[in-house]
């Protein structure tokens, strides 16, 4: 789904913790699907985990919802995106 040549149609991020918008295609028309994962830096290198700690929960909840609110406006909006 994170395939270098691809990138998400879209990203949402409130301090550490992101979501990224997939959009995908077929013959039977367009979906998303949505990646959550927490930045940090370890030393001088910046890396990312699928892994939230307690005090991260009520923000990856935020963003979740978020992502939510923004894939259901790009399905009212008819175009799929």
């Amino acid at each position: 789904m994170s395939d270098s040549k691809n990138k998400p149609i879209r990203e949402i991020r409130m301090g550490a913790i992101k979501a990224s918008i997939w959009e995908n295609n077929n013959d039977k028309g367009v979906w998303h699907n949505v990646s959550l994962s927490r930045i940090y830096k370890s030393g001088d290198e910046w890396k990312s985990s699928e892994s939230f700690g307690r005090e991260d929960l009520l923000t990856v909840a935020k963003v979740a919802d978020l992502a939510h609110t923004w894939i259901y406006k790009q399905t009212q909006q008819g175009d799929g995106r």
